[in-house]
């Protein structure tokens, strides 16, 4: 019996890692096709004027419970996200994020586009058309996360 305990263990931590890669490829994808939206207030002003073409809202945070301020932020994001119905995921792991977003925009001589120090807390993945190659496959894993109670799914990126 133990042992099919730590079989099933394995098989949720290798899930787990694949969808950490299927992440990091959607967010570099939408990042090169110009359909991601990256900072609390970017987003927040996006969600305002074009919130139909969010496809997802990623929340990224490491430990920052402390920051009130940050947190009424996620809170009120999450909350419009819902009656929206964007789908939302929580990520920890920000500098992985950051190293991963800053390789796309070393690639772009737009200086305004560099994300080294810049806000990165949340993340709008936008333009439904557009064919991401990874959407889907992050799309489901939120839908499960759902069905088992987990009310805002959540990831964590591991530095590689």
């Amino acid at each position: 019996m133990q042992s099919v305990g730590v079989a099933l263990e394995e098989l949720l931590v290798t899930a787990q890692k694949q969808e950490c890669v299927a992440l990091e490829e959607l967010l570099v994808t939408a990042q090169k096709q110009e359909c991601l939206t990256v900072g609390i207030y970017e987003s927040a002003q996006f969600l305002n004027t074009d919130p139909d073409s969010v496809v997802l809202c990623v929340l990224a945070a490491d430990g920052d419970e402390a920051d009130v301020a940050l947190q009424i932020h996620f809170t009120l994001l999450q909350s419009f996200c819902c009656d929206s119905g964007i789908t939302i995921l929580r990520v920890s792991g920000v500098p992985r994020l950051r190293r991963l977003l800053a390789s796309v925009d070393d690639n772009d001589d737009d200086e305004d586009n560099r994300r080294q120090d810049g806000d990165i807390h949340c993340m709008l993945v936008t333009n439904p058309q557009a064919d991401h190659c990874r959407l889907r496959e992050v799309g489901i894993y939120c839908q499960e996360s759902l069905r088992v109670d987990q009310w805002v799914p959540e990831l964590v990126l591991q530095d590689r």
